[in-house]
Formats: C-alpha cells, sequence, structure tokens
C-alpha cells in the first residue's frame, strides 16, 4: 500500500469518482477494460494516448473501445473467441486489446516481423475467428486471414481497402458503457521463437496490485506522468507497461516504428518521464553520438527500463554515462514474467548482472539433478511469482521445481545476492570435457572497444567435440582482428573457451524484440548450434 501510495495510484480523489472507479474495478476485475474504465472516470478530460494521429483522452479511449465491441458484437463475434491483432504501436493496437477485454474475448499477439508462413501456422494452430492487422500487413495475412473476419487498425494510403477500418467502427459503434462478460478474456502473447517455432503463452490477469507494486519499488514510476513505449506492444516487455501505464492513468507515448533520432525526439517533446526500450534500441541510440544525443532536452527523463533481451554490462554503464544514473533492467521471460531488477545502482557496481528478485518473487538455482546449487555456482534458473504463464495454448509447459518454472537460462549469484545470466540452458556445449556457456566468452568479447555486439555459438570440432565460434559486429571507427579478440579471450579464460573461429558482420540477426536468433547464424555458417 505505501508502495501504491507513493506511485500515485493510490491518492485522494472525488468521493463520488472514487464510488464510481471502485465500482468498475470490482466488476471488471484488473483487466485493460477495468483500467480504461477507471481512468475514464478519475480522468477523462486528460490525455491518456499520444500516437502519430494525435491525442486521445481517457474517456475517448474508453468510448472507441466501447463501440468497437459493439461492432464486432454485430459482426458475430463472442465471447471466449480469439482476436488475432497484427499490428505496431499505435492506438489501433489499443483499440483492439480494451474491446477484447470488454468483449471477454482473447487477444492473441502477432510478431510483426513474421513472415506468412509463420502468421499461417499460427493461426492455424490458435484457430482465431478474427484478424485485426495493418494494412502494410495485407499480403502477410492473405492465406491467414480466409474465412476469418478481417479489420485494418491502420491505414495511410490513398485507396481504402475492402477490409473494415476500425477507425470506421468506431465512428459508428454505440460508445455508451458495456457490460463486463460472464468470463474474463485471456492474453496470448507468442513466444519469441529463437529456438524454434513461436508458441502460444496463456496469461492471466493478475488477482491483485501486488505484481505492479513489486514492480514499482524497483522501478519509480510514477501515476500520471508521461511514459514512451518504444518497445514492441506485442511482446511482453511492451504490454506489461502499458498495462502497468493504465494501472498509473499515464500518458502513452507511442510511435509505429522504432527510429533512435525520433525517438529522443519525441521523449524530449512530451517531456517523458520513462522510455521503454529493449537493448538493442539502447545500442542505436547510442550510434547516434554526443552531438545529436545533445540536442534534445532529456532532463524530465527519470527511467529508461530495458528488457527483453541481454543487456551487456559494457552497454549499461555507456548508457549511464550518456544518461545518468536511470537505466533500470528486468529480467525474466514470456513464460515466467519477471525474475530479477537490476536498478543502476545494481549496474554501476557490477556491470552485467540481473539484478535482485522484487518483492513477491522467488528465485532458485538447481542442478541437472534437480538439487539447489551453493552459492556463486551455477545452476538452472526457476522462478516462482503471481504472473508466471498457465502453459502454452497448444498443450505443455516449462519444467517446474517445487512449484517454481524454468526461465530456460542457467546463472549464478554472487555474494550480495546479485543474479547473473551465464546462458541458455540449452546453449550449454561440452569442449574436451568441459562445460562452457557461450556467455560468458560473449561478456568478455563485448568489453572490447573495437566491439559494437558479438554472438558465441557452439559448433562440431573433430578433436574437442565441441568448440565456440564467434560472430562479431565491430565498433565503427574503430579496427579490430581475430587475433586481437583470441588473446583477450586466452587473457581472461580458460584456453577451451577461446573460440575457434571469429567472423566478422555487419550485423547479427535479430526478431522484433532485439533478440538474437542464433539458429541464423548456424544455418548461415552451415553448422549446428550447441
Amino acid at each position: 500500500m505505501r508502495t501504491l501510495a507513493s506511485a500515485g495510484i493510490i491518492r485522494p480523489i472525488r468521493p463520488d469518482r472514487l464510488v464510481r472507479t471502485g465500482i468498475a474495478l470490482a466488476r471488471w476485475g484488473p483487466t485493460p477494460a477495468a483500467g480504461s474504465c477507471a481512468s475514464a472516470i478519475r480522468y477523462g478530460d486528460e490525455i491518456g494516448l499520444i500516437d502519430e494521429q494525435g491525442t486521445l483522452t481517457f474517456e475517448e479511449m474508453h468510448q472507441r473501445s466501447n463501440a468497437l465491441a459493439r461492432e464486432w458484437r454485430r459482426a458475430g463475434m463472442r465471447e471466449g473467441d480469439r482476436v488475432a491483432i497484427l499490428c505496431r504501436n499505435h492506438r489501433g493496437f489499443i483499440d483492439a486489446t480494451i474491446a477484447c477485454s470488454k468483449l471477454g474475448a482473447d487477444a492473441l499477439y502477432l510478431n510483426t516481423q513474421f513472415a506468412a508462413p509463420q502468421i499461417t501456422d499460427v493461426c492455424a494452430r490458435e484457430k482465431p475467428p478474427a484478424i485485426v492487422f495493418d494494412e502494410e500487413f495485407a499480403e502477410l495475412v492473405a492465406d491467414a486471414g480466409r474465412d476469418r473476419l478481417r479489420f485494418v487498425g491502420w491505414f495511410e494510403g490513398h485507396t481504402k481497402p475492402e477490409d473494415p477500418l476500425l477507425e470506421d467502427l468506431i465512428a459508428s459503434g454505440d460508445p455508451s458503457d458495456f457490460q463486463p462478460p460472464g468470463e474474463r478474456g485471456r492474453v496470448v502473447i507468442l513466444t519469441s521463437g529463437t529456438t524454434g517455432t513461436p508458441k502460444g503463452a496463456n496469461r492471466k490477469q493478475p488477482a491483485s496490485l501486488d505484481p505492479a507494486a513489486a514492480l514499482l519499488d524497483r522501478i519509480p514510476l510514477r501515476a500520471r506522468e508521461k511514459t514512451m513505449i518504444a518497445a514492441p506492444l506485442f511482446h511482453s516487455w511492451g504490454f506489461a507497461h502499458w498495462m502497468l501505464g493504465m494501472s498509473l492513468s499515464s500518458t502513452v507515448v507511442l510511435r509505429r516504428r522504432f527510429d533512435p533520432e525520433g525517438a529522443l525526439k519525441a521523449a524530449a517533446m512530451h517531456e517523458a518521464t520513462a522510455l521503454i526500450v529493449v537493448p538493442v534500441m539502447l545500442q542505436r541510440i547510442l550510434k547516434l553520438g554526443e552531438e545529436v544525443i545533445g540536442r534534445y532536452d532529456l532532463r524530465a527523463l527519470r527511467v529508461i527500463a530495458a528488457s527483453g533481451s541481454v543487456l551487456p554490462g559494457e552497454l549499461a554503464v555507456r548508457v549511464m554515462e550518456a544518461f545518468g544514473d536511470v537505466l533500470y533492467n528486468l529480467y525474466g521471460s514470456t513464460e515466467v514474467a519477471w525474475a530479477t531488477i537490476a536498478t543502476p545502482g545494481d549496474l554501476r557496481a557490477a556491470p552485467g548482472t540481473a539484478g535482485r528478485p522484487p518483492h513477491g518473487t522467488v528465485v532458485r538455482l538447481y542442478d541437472e539433478q534437480a538439487r539447489p546449487v551453493a552459492n556463486g555456482e551455477t545452476g538452472r534458473i526457476f522462478v516462482g511469482n503471481e504472473m508466471q504463464f498457465e502453459g502454452y495454448t497448444g498443450g505443455g509447459c516449462k519444467d517446474q521445481i517445487d512449484g517454481l518454472m524454468s526461465s530456460g537460462d542457467v546463472g549464478h549469484f554472487d555474494d550480495r545476492g546479485r543474479l547473473f545470466i551465464d546462458g541458455r540452458d540449452d546453449e550449454m556445449i561440452v569442449s574436451g570435457g568441459e562445460n562452457v556457456f557461450p556467455r560468458e566468452v560473449e561478456d568478455l568479447l563485448a568489453d572490447h572497444d573495437g566491439v559494437e555486439e558479438c554472438a558465441v555459438i557452439g559448433v562440431d570440432d573433430e578433436r574437442f567435440g565441441q568448440r565456440l565460434k564467434a560472430f562479431v559486429v565491430p565498433r565503427e571507427g574503430q579496427r579490430v582482428s581475430e587475433e586481437d579478440l583470441k588473446t583477450l579471450v586466452k587473457a581472461n579464460l580458460a584456453g577451451y573457451k577461446v573460440p575457434r573461429e571469429i567472423v566478422f558482420l555487419d550485423e547479427l540477426p535479430r526478431n522484433a524484440t532485439g533478440k538474437v536468433v542464433k539458429r541464423e547464424l548456424a544455418e548461415r555458417e552451415g553448422s549446428s548450434p550447441g
């Protein structure tokens, strides 16, 4: 309660609005619909969303989703249906998500970097009767959209598409208050698919405000401030911050596509106090250089929150040198939600750390025999909290021990209780009888002044069984050789951790959330990952 009061979620309001807010929360529960209703009651005339089409007040957002939910019902959609959403960061994504919640339908988020066959496969498996997509993706959904209701979330051409626009449905729909469904809809977020076919992860809504309080206790976001969400909304990190923003009645700033200078410009223009990113976005922002970054007044920025992929210690330090001690790093996964949060103090004291578990989260490390490992030793990471998922939509779940769920990674704790990620549990290779995790070598290489970023995989080796192979993107304006980097590894790590080969690339293959897709590196080089 102290945390929620400090964040401004609990604050004095007019008695009539307090009663109406309480009734709305009781009727809708902790859902996107509840956040929309509560914000409209408390701050109806204030701006809740800013995107490239302009601004929307909280009352307008509430009425738009009411109208859309009614039009969808008229089109034949019902409680318990599933709506696939293939949209970038804009109001159409928000309208569709809140309308799903009010209708009692599940929102299935599709990755905007999916190819047409992936979209078709996911829709065939998840069977949504409707799909919402930006007009730019019309060709990609041509096959998946057959025999489904189709709606266009964003259109900027000259000739209107044949499929109905969300904006037209909203304009013609009844905006009056909507009755809550008998059963609340869920959010289905797909896994990243870096190691295989993306899976749908069923996520229930939280039973209380405890998860929000846990995050706000470590990341100092405050009510009625402005948050720019640059991370994709279809990903759990971007979506979580939009939901948190709804709880805080924050003004959310969105841009459909990430552009490093555009993000700084928007954050400065709207005096955003928080910027939500994935780590690769920070790399691209820093590449702008001091002169470009210095053009924008970011004194209001108190929080840069990063998650979704590895945040190298070297990158964390450079970000704080550029923007001050405002960087927070959350470690988690689609399945376990969050596990740990690193504050600026953690990142200064131990660059590369994933931080400590927030309140209400348990993190333990186990060996392959499900035995707890000693402090300082590497083990499989298992997590427990109120937000972990309920299983894959196609069946199955992650490994569990003592009621805790596997994050899919291995790591160790230092003597201060800070977690460090050593790698994926399926990336471990055995080289000459020794266990090796690529992450340790990646972190060391990333510290070199001539390295912008790198990735390491395991490849077959006749002598050692397996060896490491590194892929390196050189830093602009710096010179570095294969021998330089091998010498660095030899000087700091055991000999069997020295990469057999180092390949220089212009960029690493990534998915839409910034994760390096190592499978593509292995396929490109004709090698097999460890």
